[in-house]
């Protein structure tokens, strides 16, 4: 791995790395849905990533380049909140900006997920807070 590649895992550890590709492996239908609109950099011309690992968290989407984790929160996300709250402000101390959608909202209203997400992204490129 380059050096220059190394830096967008911010120090996850072999171990992490691995469950990350066994999870690409293991993608709900939602996370195949979005996938199908994120992959080939089809949003705005930059590349997603799926199942990226960051430090020893392991996102359901990246966007390097914006800085950009998007989280598709399933029926068992519900009990789990107070670990996602911690887990994301982890991740946010590396300039990363969370985005979550539900299932719900993957299934049904595919395209304002999009739109929200090219917003985002948009935002993050115009405007990058951590200094690129």
């Amino acid at each position: 791995m380059k050096e220059l590649d190394k830096t967008m895992y911010f120090r996850a550890n072999r171990g992490t790395l691995e469950t990350a590709r066994l999870l690409r492996r293991r993608m709900t239908d939602c996370e195949l849905l979005l996938w199908e609109r994120l992959k080939a950099k089809k949003i705005l011309g930059l590349r997603f990533r799926r199942q990226h690992p960051v430090d020893i968290f392991i996102a359901d989407f990246y966007c390097h380049e914006a800085r950009l984790v998007i989280e598709i929160d399933g029926d068992i996300h519900k009990e789990k909140f107070e670990y996602d709250e911690g887990r994301e402000a982890e991740i946010e101390k590396y300039g990363i900006k969370f985005i979550r959608f539900t299932n719900n909202e993957i299934l049904n209203e595919i395209d304002i997920v999009i739109n929200k997400i090219k917003k985002v992204v948009n935002e993050r490129i115009s405007s990058p807070p951590w200094g690129i």
